[in-house]
């Protein structure tokens, strides 16, 4: 039992927790013999010692330091052996596979644990990464590029390692059929990789993952983020290029010193932009920041009628761009059945990424079986506020 934890904020720790508990629960009730329980990811970087004294049960720990090392240590573990070259198992559905292209973070964002967890930026090669992407590209028509900031791919390596190179060999893939990029940092979406974009066309997705955070210049530059502290010249870049574009972005709200006024113009900021897709997280003062250690924190009620006003406002703007699909055919991409009647799938269509976006609800004939994993041109007949219905 393979547990992959999240140690980025409160409750993040505290839903992994929860998960191990009921792992070992679990185990203990298993029949026959008891399976052997594994504990990886960001929660073990941060927590190390102090999880092994409390969580005896678990069998192997794996920080994200040693992830080169997970295999061999997996295998002792079982008392089994590496197999060298071994194909990578895919553990998501069979229509898409994250293609990780860079562990760790270098920025010094005031609010964030990242680089405490896990390090400085650290990029894998891209032959590395071209060849990991061919042999998923013939299992799975899409490939998700992520990373802690994707567009810093390369920069700790040299001449011929950087996003577009990347890029280039990625969209030579005959076999793939759908590329999204998620996690762009502002400064990154420079007017020459954008152009690289556009010019490149298929398999690119235009969705773009711009992690802003916020919109005032005041709390930009206390969160002390990478970038011009001016997001609209980011968002208009960006449609520049693409009109077209999905934009999908994360904004945290009570950050300390946040004022009502700070909070209005995100708002305003919001209902220009009209992204397509928006998370909003509260504030959380985590242990080591300088972010937890300010003086003007934000009483927890305000920052959660913050979350509230914003998300309201989204949900708004998201029901009016799914409304502005319907009469339209979209390539959706079918990811499984679903359980309510016979004939209705659900997938998602270009701008709806896996887990954090909307889906697409297909129905087809009673004698039209639809292949999981395949794309196919579905007409939009009904918008909901994040999801989208329609007919083979």
């Amino acid at each position: 039992m393979l547990i992959n934890t999240c140690g980025f904020i409160q409750p993040a720790v505290e839903e992994s927790i929860t998960t191990i508990l009921e792992a070992i629960k679990d185990a203990a009730e298993a029949p026959g013999t008891k399976p052997l329980i594994g504990v990886a990811g960001c929660l073990v970087s941060r927590y190390g010692q102090d999880l092994k004294d409390g969580l005896p049960e678990v069998d192997l720990w794996l920080n994200t330091e040693e992830i080169e090392l997970w295999p061999g240590m997996a295998a002792l573990a079982l008392s089994t052996q590496v197999e060298d070259d071994a194909p990578r198992n895919l553990s998501t559905a069979p229509s898409y596979a994250y293609l990780k292209v860079s562990e760790g973070c270098s920025h010094d964002c005031r609010f964030c644990t990242i680089p405490s967890i896990r390090g400085p930026h650290k990029s894998w090669t891209v032959d590395y990464l071209v060849d990991e992407a061919r042999q998923l590209a013939e299992k799975v028509p899409e490939i998700i590029v992520v990373g802690q900031d994707s567009t810093a791919y390369g920069s700790d390596l040299g001449d011929g390692h950087d996003l577009p190179t990347l890029f280039k060999g990625l969209a030579g893939i005959p076999a793939l059929k759908w590329l999204r990029i998620m996690y762009l940092y502002p400064a990154g979406l420079t007017e020459s990789l954008l152009t690289l974009l556009r010019e490149t066309g298929e398999p690119f997705l235009p969705y773009f993952d711009i992690p802003l955070q916020h919109a005032h210049p005041d709390v930009l530059a206390s969160m002390g983020r990478p970038f011009a502290r001016n997001p609209k010249k980011v968002v208009d870049r960006v449609r520049s290029f693409f009109p077209e574009a999905a934009l999908r972005t994360t904004f945290i709200v009570g950050y300390p010193g946040e004022t009502d006024e700070h909070f209005e113009a995100l708002l305003d900021f919001v209902k220009e932009a009209r992204f397509h897709h928006l998370g909003v997280f509260p504030y959380w003062p985590e242990d080591g920041t300088p972010a937890a250690a300010m003086d003007n924190q934000v009483p927890d009620e305000i920052k959660t009628a913050r979350r509230d006003t914003l998300m309201e406002l989204q949900a708004a703007i998201s029901a009016e761009i799914m409304e502005g699909y319907v009469g339209e055919t979209l390539p959706v991409l079918i990811e499984k059945a679903s359980d309510e009647w016979p004939g209705l799938y659900i997938g998602r269509t270009w701008f709806q990424a896996p887990e954090v976006d909307g889906v697409t609800y297909v129905s087809a004939p009673p004698d039209v079986e639809l292949a999981l994993g395949s794309i196919v041109e579905v007409e939009i007949e009904k918008a909901d506020t994040y999801d989208l219905s329609g007919l083979v």
